[in-house]
């Protein structure tokens, strides 16, 4: 693997990097009035559609999944303006307390149930409610230092079936955003289902979920009773190919109509096809290594910097996206709100190892390093481990089924097995709450969250929570600054850069594009035929 890896950042390095348009086409098709031999979109995606309930979902290709079915009070478009969708209007009070929405009427779900206040009300008791043990409580439900905790909101008023009146405990700035990730499931099909509903999906989306079957595909039929404009495809299959190769085949055949992600260093096969283009978006996408701080061998701050001295952050986004990204400059890509540049750990592998000689670790240790078992992430695990190999780090890589690193972070502490993980994180919020209150909060740990670097400074906590509660842009930025510094300088994670969204699609596809965060999104998709 490592003799390899050596031959793909060669070529790398020797290779040009394709330029995108103004309009984000790296390769644009010359084919452009090609036909779809069928109306059935087939998306092939590299990683899992790890979950079909939206209110327990740990990543964006689950998103992409979801958002096909179910549906939020607001939303982002296109653009990442908030406009309405389930909601056709709302109002905020003076104070940022409370908000009222006043609801679509018309709509049902695919089981023929109302969506209705009521609806809102029970999807909001079912994610709250302890007992279901659902990712998406912690939206509402502040876990405090002490074991204790506060919930975000004072009250919910349903005044008629079509007004929701939600007031808050406090002033909570990210709270509008927060509400494009919280969908609405029948009340009915949650009253036979229970937290099974992730296998009896049903909302009032476009698509009603045919087949989830996780590790290999995710199917969709078109909503006919669907209460806006209909999709205009049949059906939707999500295929998950973990092989950048063998996606790009798919593409190339037509075996698949869009695909996600495409690896810079398949751009080069894919030229030659006719009808397909390569787009490009910046992101919000961050991708870093956690380290357990907990680990003796990683408890100290010089040996966390010294491993960030060691990593050659342009060389990995050379070699992992061919230019199409750069090196993180904070614990958070420059798209995100309240972003401010910290000063970089450049390479420098003398520095690093003064470092680790410091910390009494001149000859190193060993470490493994968790991460999924896709082309791409192998490789970005083997250059990290080689990076690190510098500076007398032995890292063993152990590439996993998505679904099996998910069981091994997510246990409680005194389990934890956790050295590294290579991962990214986009907040799909857009916010610099939701980008790092899951990751690195003192009470985000694991199983409660992914702070799997254990970090804890109650600094940074309080800098989170001033900024959280205010909604002066001012005094939010002061202290969104001040939390960046601490966990830039704390180390936590091996801060290594933003890359580009880049992905492939026939020319005769249109209405499916990536936002930001990474999620696809399909609602509009139509099939020239």
């Amino acid at each position: 693997m490592a003799a390899a890896l050596a031959g793909a950042m060669a070529v790398s390095m020797s290779a040009t990097a394709f330029a995108a348009d103004e309009n984000g086409y790296i390769v644009k098709a010359t084919n452009e009035d090609s036909k779809s031999s069928d109306n059935d979109l087939v998306i092939a995606i590299e990683g899992s559609v790890s979950s079909m309930d939206p209110a327990n979902i740990p990543d964006t290709n689950a998103i992409s999944a979801t958002r096909g079915v179910y549906e939020t009070l607001v939303s982002f478009d296109d653009n990442q303006e908030l406009v309405g969708k389930l909601a056709e209007s709302w109002e905020i009070s003076d104070d940022s307390l409370t908000y009222t929405f006043k609801l679509r009427q018309g709509v049902k779900f695919q089981d023929g149930t109302d969506f209705n206040a009521a609806a809102f009300k029970a999807n909001y008791d079912r994610v709250v409610d302890k007992d279901n043990n659902l990712r998406q409580r912690r939206t509402f439900i502040i876990a405090n230092a002490d074991g204790s905790e506060t919930s975000r909101v004072e009250s919910i008023e349903t005044p008629d079936d079509y007004t929701v009146v939600i007031k808050l405990a406090k002033a909570w700035a990210p709270f509008i955003n927060r509400l494009t990730q919280f969908c609405m499931i029948s009340p009915a099909a949650l009253e036979e289902y229970g937290n099974d509903i992730m296998n009896h999906p049903c909302g009032t989306g476009p698509y009603v979920c045919t087949e989830w079957e996780e590790g290999d595909h995710t199917s969709f039929a078109r909503n006919e009773e669907y209460w806006g404009e209909k999709p205009g495809v049949d059906t939707v299959t999500i295929r998950e190919v973990p092989e950048a190769g063998a996606r790009t085949a798919m593409l190339q055949t037509g075996e698949a109509d869009f695909i996600y992600p495409t690896p810079s260093d398949q751009i080069e096969a894919i030229k030659g096809t006719d009808d397909v283009n390569i787009l490009t978006a910046d992101s919000n996408i961050m991708r870093y290594v956690t380290l357990n701080m907990d680990l003796e061998q990683l408890s100290d701050v010089k040996v966390r910097q010294a491993m960030n001295y060691a990593i050659d952050k342009d060389a990995y986004i050379q070699l992992m996206y061919s230019g199409y990204g750069k090196p993180a400059t904070s614990v958070v890509p420059s798209i995100i709100g309240g972003y401010e540049e910290q000063e970089a750990y450049t390479y420098d592998v003398e520095k690093a190892k003064e470092l680790m000689k410091e910390a009494g670790y001149e000859d190193g240790f060993k470490l493994t390093l968790w991460g999924d078992n896709t082309t791409q992430e192998i490789k970005g695990m083997t250059f990290i481990s080689q990076q690190l190999a510098q500076i007398g780090i032995e890292v063993e890589v152990q590439p996993m089924e998505p679904a099996t690193v998910g069981d091994k972070i997510y246990v409680d502490k005194d389990e934890a097995e956790i050295n590294m993980w290579y991962v990214n994180w986009s907040a799909s919020d857009f916010t610099m709450d939701g980008s790092l209150r899951s990751l690195l909060y003192s009470s985000m740990c694991p199983p409660t969250s992914a702070n799997t670097a254990y970090f804890n400074d109650a600094d940074f906590d309080k800098d989170l929570d001033e900024g959280l509660a205010t909604a002066n842009e001012e005094e939010q930025a002061k202290y969104y600054g001040d939390a960046q510094k601490i966990a830039w300088e704390a180390c936590p994670w091996l801060f290594l850069g933003n890359d580009q969204i880049i992905y492939s699609t026939k020319s005769y596809l249109s209405g499916v594009y990536v936002s930001p965060d990474g999620a696809f999104n399909f609602a509009n998709a139509t099939l020239a035929q």
